[in-house]
């Protein structure tokens, strides 16, 4: 193969009446085909610089509102999510003993960061007041953006429905359950 020795000019004239195919083809398609050009453009694009859009506003960084759907949250829901993602950290039962996070008896409505027996995180502890609703679908929701430098390892949950029932879940472990909004 290599001892021809008109190998590499019959690559290069290979190659060459490739090109000239490619150029032939391209006359003839011109040829056959002309395309008009219009006098005018049929879509005029303004080249003026376009009057400042208002922004919509950005949304919400944060869940949604829980409140309106507290009513007709479902406890049996919220009882299996609690006991599924959150069981194996925290107790739900009155008098139970605390896990690696605190028991949850009496926690809608009860006082922030003051289960007995229970380390708190300074981020939660600064936080302060009770447990309100609100409060509870934000910590839910992302409890480290809630609470900054809190030492519970969980992500949150996402969904508002699961949020919702178990709020609702929560505020049915209770000695006297404070009133639905």
């Amino acid at each position: 193969m290599f001892g021809d020795p008109l190998f590499f000019n019959k690559i290069a004239g290979a190659i060459l009446v490739a090109c000239l195919l490619v150029m032939v083809t391209g006359f003839a398609a011109h040829l056959l085909y002309h395309p008009s050009e219009l006098k005018e453009p049929a879509f005029v694009i303004s080249t003026e610089t376009a009057a400042a859009a208002p922004v919509a506003a950005a949304a919400p960084i944060g869940p949604e509102p829980v409140l309106a759907m507290l009513a007709a949250a479902d406890v049996a829901t919220g009882a299996k999510l609690a006991k599924k993602k959150c069981g194996a950290c925290h107790g739900f039962a009155k008098g139970g003993k605390k896990k690696v996070g605190p028991n949850l008896w009496n926690v809608v409505g009860g006082p922030k960061a003051k289960s007995a027996g229970f380390a708190y995180s300074a981020a939660l502890k600064e936080i302060g007041g009770n447990w309100a609703f609100a409060d509870l679908n934000k910590f839910l929701f992302k409890p480290k953006a809630f609470a900054k430098g809190t030492k519970m390892n969980f992500r949150g949950f996402k969904k508002v429905t699961d949020r919702a029932s178990i709020i609702r879940f929560l505020h049915s472990k209770s000695d006297l359950p404070i009133p639905l909004p």
